[in-house]
């Protein structure tokens, strides 16, 4: 099939890709002439694992293509999906969708024959309508389909996510429309995924509830672990002991510093505003926004405590600055609210990232980036793991610190308590 994505970010580049990958012909564009530049350099603007070879596999079979002429990438297309960014709105938390209509507007324009029209974009409830409202404006009186088909792809683990997923949600009260879709979709449905087929405005509504779910997840295990950590209790036990509970399960039960991201912090924000449109109170998700927010100053509070207030002057030292492993991705990153504060109490901050220097910490005065782990702790007084990172799980501490009055602080409970006390290491996790 012909299909054309319509924006190169994180949906748009790797669902091409991914699509690209299992045979169809796919153009990715963009109004970013430097970013379609780039992307036909080689060069790939996000972080992922194997997203890069696989961009230059497909580039080079001839199925993908990048190209910024939007209009004439629709024209050519059987199939455009809709993956511009909807951020939260500044002024009341709903999503902005000024580019997702301003897409729909420039397909309004190439209708040269039957196209089904995609939002992958997170969008609210009854978005798929307005959209077709808008095209049904078009001059050509073409013929058309509008269709939710949420992406739910972790940042880290998206290529699996979209080649193995755990259900395919495709939105629709056409049927020429679902068919093709699900024709679109066979290569990954016959293997193990789930293929669901709903109403558009359900299908919009399945994404945001599903994050707003998986946020509340987190941020339960987190109050959690609060509790655990004056009760004497340890927080892996029970998020085990929880998790085997199947109506529970184990995933999204690790307690950390919080959620972050590019999906997780706007859609419980956005569908709480939803809500508060159709008069709906959603009082647990407006809870789980408030305990999140909240973090941040809970583990600053306990920063001060382990170091006894005394951070003035000392180097505390970053582990991961991304607000999850396998992205570069800093997007309500959590450390992005705990340096700044340390840095008001006269601390200087040390940081090592694996994908490189960030320009968001750059802002901020005594922060210094590292090359390696050694540089970046070899002077440090406290060590905080931020980022759950392959590379920090097997780190001989005691041997990269020379001050040995060093303390480590765990946010991913890395490491065992009673190994780092063998060592004599100064060591604290979360929750235990």
């Amino acid at each position: 099939m012909k299909l054309c994505m319509i924006g190169t970010g994180y949906v748009g580049l790797v669902s091409g890709t991914c699509f690209a990958d299992i045979g169809n012909n796919v153009i990715c564009t963009d109004v970013d002439k430097n970013k379609i530049q780039n992307l036909n350099s080689g060069i790939i603007p996000i972080y992922e694992p194997g997203l890069d070879e696989m961009v230059k596999r497909n580039i080079k079979q001839g199925r993908l293509t990048f190209s910024d002429d939007v209009s004439k990438s629709i024209n050519k297309s059987d199939i455009v999906f809709i993956c511009v960014g909807t951020p939260t709105n500044k002024n009341n938390n709903a999503a902005d969708l000024k580019n997702v209509f301003k897409v729909a507007n420039n397909i309004k324009s190439n209708l040269n024959k039957y196209k089904i029209i995609v939002t992958k974009s997170t969008v609210p409830v009854t978005t798929g309508d307005k959209i077709e409202k808008i095209l049904k404006k078009n001059k050509f009186n073409s013929k058309f389909d509008v269709v939710s088909n949420p992406e739910f792809l972790r940042e880290g683990e998206a290529i699996r996510d979209f080649v193995v997923p755990d259900r395919v949600v495709v939105g629709t009260e056409s049927k020429k429309a679902l068919k093709i879709m699900r024709s679109l979709y066979l290569p990954i449905i016959k293997k193990t995924a789930r293929f669901f087929s709903t109403s558009r405005r359900c299908a919009e509504l399945i994404k945001y509830t599903s994050n707003a779910f998986l946020a509340t997840k987190i941020s339960f295990i987190n109050e959690v672990a609060n509790l655990c950590e004056v009760s004497g209790v340890n927080i892996e036990d029970i998020s085990i002991g929880m998790g085997l509970d199947q109506r529970i399960g184990e995933r999204f039960l690790r307690a950390g510093p919080g959620y972050g991201g590019s999906c997780f912090p706007k859609d419980t924000k956005a569908i709480v505003t939803l809500a508060k449109k159709f008069k709906i109170n959603l009082s647990i998700v407006s809870s789980v926004i408030k305990s999140n927010e909240n973090r941040s100053k809970i583990l600053l509070n306990r920063i001060l405590k382990i170091s006894k207030n005394k951070v003035k002057n000392k180097i505390i030292t970053f582990l991961g600055a991304t607000f999850k492993a396998n992205t570069d991705d800093m997007r309500e990153s959590p450390c992005l609210k705990l340096i700044p504060s340390l840095i008001s109490k006269g601390a200087k901050i040390n940081y090592y990232e694996p994908t490189g220097p960030k320009k968001e910490l750059k802002k901020f005065k005594n922060v210094n980036f590292s090359n390696n782990v050694l540089d970046a702790t070899k002077k440090a007084d406290l060590i905080i793991i931020h980022t759950e990172w392959n590379e920090f799980k097997q780190l001989n501490l005691k041997k990269l610190t020379k001050n040995k009055n060093v303390i480590v602080y765990d946010m991913r409970n890395i490491y065992s308590p009673e190994k780092m006390k063998k060592n004599g290491i100064k060591y604290y996790g979360i929750g235990r």
